[in-house]
């Protein structure tokens, strides 16, 4: 794992994630059998990456609670690639059993009366796009700390995926931790690692936090509800971001 950075009075570590894959889905709201996906990674999907790199199971939620409460994070689109919309349709049976990635036969549950008629749903996804996330942890010196993050991701305790269970990275997902003052900042420099510098390109960041050297244009708040409430099992709360468009000259290392 590369460690890179430039001096600064506010430095601190930051992982950087490349999520690059034949297709990914970031998922957003359900709306009725309309499984739509965000441009941007959710704070609940971050933290359920790294869960199950780390081998936690379902039911340690105060766990999941915990990292997601801490996780700060902000990316940028590399690879816009485009949208593409899938139609499923399949009879499910009560006796259907199927692999998990925890190694383990996972059965079905539910009443007579939930196999009658045939699952219809539509699903977005995101081909050949190219994803970059920078993440840090606050408070920083609690477990699990960032250097266990990062050893989680080289060596997964599950198969790690991006959104669906298909969506297999292509490449490693771990980039680089690296000491930068903000999340732009430290999104610029994977930008520099990865030798991909455009003039501009989208991103979404804390609402709040400053953007360092690079400037910004374009720039608009939203509100999202993408923290899971991980003992329901549903999203809930309120996160502000800001999205724009990252503006820099090339960002050497």
């Amino acid at each position: 794992m590369g460690r890179v950075g430039r001096a600064g009075r506010g430095c601190v570590k930051h992982l950087l994630l490349d999520c690059d894959a034949p297709l990914m889905s970031f998922g957003g709201d359900l709306v009725d059998a309309y499984g739509v996906v965000r441009d941007f990674p959710s704070k609940s999907m971050v933290a359920g990456l790294f869960a199950n790199a780390l081998g936690w199971e379902r039911f340690d939620v105060d766990a999941h609670a915990a990292l997601q409460d801490r996780l700060v994070i902000g990316s940028a689109r590399v690879a816009e690639g485009r949208r593409e919309r899938e139609f499923q349709t399949a009879q499910l049976g009560a006796n259907d059993r199927g692999w998990t990635t925890r190694g383990r036969v996972e059965g079905r549950a539910g009443g007579a009366d939930t196999y009658k008629s045939p699952h219809i749903r539509y699903r977005d996804m995101d081909a050949d796009a190219r994803v970059l996330i920078a993440c840090r942890l606050e408070p920083a010196d609690e477990a699990p700390d960032l250097a266990t993050l990062a050893e989680a991701l080289t060596r997964p305790e599950r198969p790690l995926f991006l959104g669906r269970k298909p969506f297999l990275p292509s490449r490693p997902l771990l980039l680089a931790m690296v000491d930068a003052d903000t999340i732009p900042d430290a999104l610029a420099l994977g930008f520099a690692m990865i030798e991909l510098q455009p003039a501009t390109i989208r991103a979404q960041w804390p609402f709040g936090e400053p953007t360092g050297s690079v400037a910004t244009s374009n720039t608009q708040d939203e509100e999202l509800t993408d923290e899971r409430h991980w003992p329901a099992g549903v999203h809930a709360g309120l996160r502000r971001v800001t999205v724009g468009r990252l503006d820099w000259p090339g960002v050497t290392p």
